[in-house]
């Protein structure tokens, strides 16, 4: 009878953990709108009862209760992680319990792009991430606390994850412009240098091909005692000044004085002017051999690059024709449609 009753028992206790184990390991479809899946935030702190019901409610497990129970009977609810999940395709309750507990957390990515003054930057990184930029701008006080902040954070394109941590990705930002400085320049003093000497070439330039050339009209000049005379440098020496720049620049702005104007002021200016890229860099550290000194846009979203003052004033001749030609299109188009 005892005999019975045991087998009984054991047959009931096998039933039950091949039970467990079935429902356990049964793949959900987890579909979601469009079938894209389910976002899921697990904050910081939710006990288990929580994680599972926010589970449970988007349709990503069947069953909360056994959820916690095999949560309790596995150890697993201290373990599990904060952050954002996506869940997709047929997963089992085993699965989505063991992506919350590695923390496999759902990846964001998020473009900086090239040219940004540092307070632009930041005002994008708490946009995007939609966080207070009084958190970023303190992350980098903490990095640089006595030390210039404009052209310290490499543009490019960084992953992060949720609870964002601003100190996370502004110390990849710096440190991945420092590894590439350090790859171009020995010293302090000439990696401060490139990095203001990049600014300017960013400003000047979008073309990759033209980068180079723009950075030996900078080394030309300086080498030659003539002033950098670039608008860039008098835009943000405004924009320190008034802390807001019109979009227009006027000829009286070229002789008002400011230490970042290039007009007024021989050499470099003292701080870079905004945050340039890795081919801005790399184009400072590596002018092309070439005589130019002037450059002006040639009107096809380029510039004409002449090493004489003749040949610069027969491009800027040919620059204002074209100007002429394309105000003139517009004055029709705008007028006699």
């Amino acid at each position: 009878m005892i005999k019975k009753i045991l087998l009984t028992a054991l047959a009931m206790v096998c039933l039950a953990f091949a039970w467990l184990w079935y429902e356990t390991h049964k793949a959900y479809d987890v579909q979601g709108v469009n079938g894209q899946g389910f976002d899921v935030q697990i904050a910081k702190g939710d006990p288990t009862l929580r994680i599972a019901e926010n589970l449970w409610y988007v349709g990503v497990i069947d069953s909360p209760l056994l959820f916690r129970f095999v949560a309790r009977v596995t150890g697993s609810g201290p373990k599990m992680r904060a952050g954002w999940y996506h869940f997709e395709g047929k997963m089992s309750l085993w699965q989505v319990m063991d992506k919350v507990r590695r923390g496999d957390v759902k990846q964001f990515y998020l473009t900086v792009p090239e040219g940004l003054k540092t307070f632009d930057v930041l005002s994008l990184l708490a946009q995007e991430t939609k966080t207070n930029i009084n958190d970023w701008q303190a992350a980098l006080k903490r990095f640089l606390p006595d030390q210039e902040t404009e052209g310290r954070l490499l543009p490019e394109t960084y992953q992060y994850i949720h609870p964002i941590d601003p100190r996370r990705i502004l110390r990849t930002m710096i440190n991945t412009q420092d590894k590439l400085l350090f790859q171009l320049a020995e010293t302090p003093e000439e990696r401060a240098r490139l990095r203001i000497i990049a600014s300017v070439i960013e400003k000047e330039t979008s073309q990759d091909d033209e980068r180079p050339l723009v950075s030996a009209a900078i080394y030309n000049r300086l080498r030659l005692k003539m002033p950098l005379q670039m608008d860039p440098t008098v835009i943000y020496g405004i924009w320190k000044r008034d802390g807001v720049f019109s979009g227009n620049i006027h000829r009286k702005d070229l002789k008002t004085d400011t230490p970042w104007n290039t007009y007024t002021r021989r050499g470099l200016p003292p701080t870079p002017i905004c945050n340039p890229g890795a081919a801005s860099l790399r184009a400072a550290a590596k002018p092309a051999d070439v005589s130019y000194v002037y450059f002006v846009a040639d009107g096809t979203g380029g510039h004409a690059f002449a090493s004489t003052l003749a040949e610069h004033q027969a491009n800027v001749r040919k620059w204002v024709r074209l100007e002429r030609k394309s105000n003139i299109k517009k004055h029709v188009e705008k007028n006699f449609k």
